[in-house]
This record gives structure tokens, C-alpha cells and sequence, in this order.
């Protein structure tokens, strides 16, 4: 390359003066321009969302819990919000529940990092209650621009607060579960809540059954 330089200036200094030099970028820098994007695309929406005062739920959080894992992975998991141990943390499902969630991951073929986990409020409700319509309301256009941002292959919606914020729908988990949804045309798969299957063992098998549809989805 320096010796091409070299020549053109010869040929520029000897009269030839139409043939001007550009230098284009090698394609493994494109290409990594391009990888970088959706990364990008996140750390935006993680700046807007510093020093978040759009809900009540501000003013009693630690941490405001953003987000994390791969940005270019194939599937997406979307939580209700941070608990307690999130909200020290900043840090999505890293309590109890988010334990069994990595067994989840684990269990359909993936490392923690290798997916990408948010929830759809990001700052804990008063002793872990629901998310309110208005905090919920506050908090989506973020959520969406996450998922949007990543551009996933499937979704998995854990519990009932996730399942109908991503469906704009009012009906029961059990009636959101079983079946293919789609989000912007993205496939999503509702099952339950990590903290519930805790809580409710007995349907650690009907998640499981979700989690295989998810693994199907991702196949085809």
C-alpha cells in the first residue's frame, strides 16, 4: 500500500494529476462498524434513561436496572422489573429467580451472555408488587427500542406483567401461554415467571414445554 502511494505521487508530480487517491476502508472495519450497532443502539437508550424520573417507581430504587447480555443474540427474555437484589446489583434477574433463569438458559443450549435479558420497568416497585398501567406505560417505549435494538430471533415473555405489556393484552397467563404469539412480528413465547415456578414447582414442566417451543423457534 505505501509503495501504491508512493507511485501516485510520482504520477501526480509528473504531470498526471486526474488520478486523485482515496482510500477506502478495509472490509473487516466495515464490518465491524456494523456489528457495533445494535451495541450502540443500546447505550443511547441507556443514556436517555439516566437519572430516569418518568414514574413514581424513581424514587425508591437503587439502581436503575437497564439491561444486559448479547446485543446481537437470536433471543430475548423480558422480566416483570428488578427486585431487591437487582436493585442493588443494577443488574436484571441475578437474585433467586434469576438463578433458576440461567438453568432455563441453560437448559435450552445457551450461556447467560450469550442471550439478552431486560424487564419491562426498570426501577423495583415497592416490595416487588406489580408494576402499575402507568408505570408500565412509562417504561415500554424503552423496552421496545431494546428489543427493537437487538432485532431477536424469539422472544420469551416470563410471567403475566411481561406477557401483556409485549401483547398489549388483558388476559391470564394460562391463556397467553401454549401457543406462538408474535410481537412486530417477532415470535414470542409467554411462560412463567422464574419467582412463580419458585414458588409453584409443580409447573416447572409446563415451562419447559414453552422453553422447547423457544428452542424449535430458534431452528427454524
Amino acid at each position: 500500500m505505501e509503495r501504491l502511494r508512493w507511485i501516485l505521487w510520482g504520477y501526480k508530480t509528473g504531470g498526471i494529476r486526474d488520478w486523485e487517491y482515496s482510500a477506502s476502508k478495509p472490509e473487516e472495519e466495515v464490518q465491524t462498524s456494523r456489528i457495533a450497532q445494535p451495541e450502540e443502539k443500546l447505550l443511547r437508550i441507556s443514556d436517555e434513561l439516566t437519572g430516569c424520573t418518568r414514574c413514581r417507581l424513581h424514587s425508591g430504587r437503587t439502581n436503575l436496572v437497564f439491561g444486559e447480555g448479547s446485543a446481537k443474540s437470536g433471543l430475548v427474555f423480558v422480566g416483570e422489573g428488578p427486585g431487591f437484589d437487582e436493585d442493588r446489583q443494577g443488574r436484571p434477574f441475578v437474585g433467586r429467580a434469576g438463578k433458576l433463569l440461567d438453568k432455563m438458559i441453560f437448559a435450552i443450549g445457551f450461556d447467560r451472555n450469550e442471550v439478552y435479558i431486560c424487564n419491562v420497568v426498570k426501577c423495583r416497585p415497592p416490595e416487588n408488587r406489580t408494576p402499575q398501567p402507568d408505570e408500565t406505560a412509562a417504561c415500554s417505549p424503552f423496552l421496545f427500542r431494546q428489543i427493537e435494538a437487538v432485532s431477536p430471533k424469539v422472544i420469551c415473555a416470563l410471567g403475566l406483567s411481561a406477557s401483556q405489556a409485549l401483547l398489549g393484552s388483558t388476559r391470564p397467563i394460562s391463556q397467553l401461554r401454549g401457543k406462538v404469539q408474535f410481537w412486530r412480528g417477532i415470535p414470542l413465547i409467554c411462560t412463567y415467571h422464574p419467582a412463580y415456578l419458585l414458588r409453584s414447582p409443580s409447573q416447572k414442566a409446563a415451562a419447559w414445554q414453552d422453553l422447547k417451543e423457544v428452542i424449535k423457534l430458534l431452528r427454524t
